[in-house]
């Protein structure tokens, strides 16, 4: 049997009369007889007794009827959840960040503008060490990740393009620097640089002061490296969006005079995303970016 007869054999009881479950199935009177004649032959018993006007079920119907019904009602969920899956509306996104992500309050406003739309893809979101993060997505152990770019990507991993932001210059607040009026690349030529997991803006304030960086640790996320500077460790570079957001002893923020350096967040994802939940989270914030940018122009 298939699942067109115990529709066929829901109609029939429910309306109790031949023509009537026939006109509600759109199809013949003759066509939905022989239907229910199969699928009696196949159980080896009557399941409905045959009156002029109407029909009533037998006691093997009556038995059928609500196992038809749990049939009808489980094969109608499982296919709308396969459509839903197939929408991208149900599923499952493992997401990596770096703490930038959350300074800037990028990956808060993604996440929550999906949730909010799709309520039944759940999402496990983690923090994760920047240089592992790429692996991780091409391996298939994340599905998605936001990082700091620019940065090497491994093939077939791709990123998107999000906002960009200044750096500036996290000491300590006993450090001669604070003294000056305004601090510039050239005044940092002698200072240990305390290193966050991406460096360009360290090695660009460098190159815009003309020198090559004295490079000291890096030891790990940007907590760590202000960690590190109020210790007395050295200096460090930092997204601008770090300030109110990672106060710590010891540590104050001061610009970069005339510095030109700047990073971005991305989005960085498996090219050839299978997945419909995951590839409608990427088109989401791809087009949020597009918005932005048109606004920008």
């Amino acid at each position: 049997m298939e699942i067109r007869h115990f529709r066929y054999f829901l109609a029939v009881a429910r309306q109790r009369n031949f023509t009537r479950a026939a006109e509600q199935l759109d199809i013949a009177p003759p066509t939905l007889t022989r239907q229910i004649q199969d699928m009696e032959n196949a159980l080896g018993t009557r399941l409905f007794l045959r009156g002029q006007r109407e029909v009533s079920l037998t006691e093997a119907g009556a038995a059928l009827l609500p196992e038809a019904e749990a049939t009808v009602r489980q094969f109608e969920f499982a296919q709308r959840n396969a459509q839903r899956a197939g929408r991208g509306e149900i599923g499952h996104i493992e997401i990596g960040y770096v703490a930038s992500a959350v300074y800037s309050g990028v990956l808060q406003q993604q996440v929550k503008a999906y949730v909010h739309d799709f309520t039944d893809v759940s999402l496990n979101v983690r923090e994760s060490p920047m240089a592992a993060l790429p692996g991780l997505i091409a391996e298939g152990r994340f599905d998605i990740g936001y990082v700091r770019s620019p940065m090497s990507l491994p093939e077939g991993v791709e990123a998107v393009r999000l906002n960009a932001e200044g750096f500036v210059l996290a000491l300590a607040d006993d450090s001669w620097l604070c003294r000056l009026p305004g601090i510039g690349a050239e005044h940092l030529q002698n200072e240990t640089f305390i290193l966050p997991e991406q460096i360009n803006g360290t090695l660009q304030v460098a190159a815009e002061g003309g020198y090559a960086p004295n490079l000291g640790p890096q030891p790990g996320g940007l907590v760590a490296v202000i960690a590190a500077v109020s210790l007395g460790q050295g200096v460090a570079v930092v997204p601008e969006s770090v300030i109110g957001h990672v106060n710590l002893p010891n540590v104050v923020y001061r610009p970069i005079v005339g510095c030109q350096a700047t990073s971005w967040l991305s989005l960085i994802h498996r090219r050839f995303e299978k997945a419909p939940a995951v590839a409608r989270y990427i088109e989401r914030v791809r087009q949020g970016y597009r918005r932005e940018q048109g606004a920008a122009r």
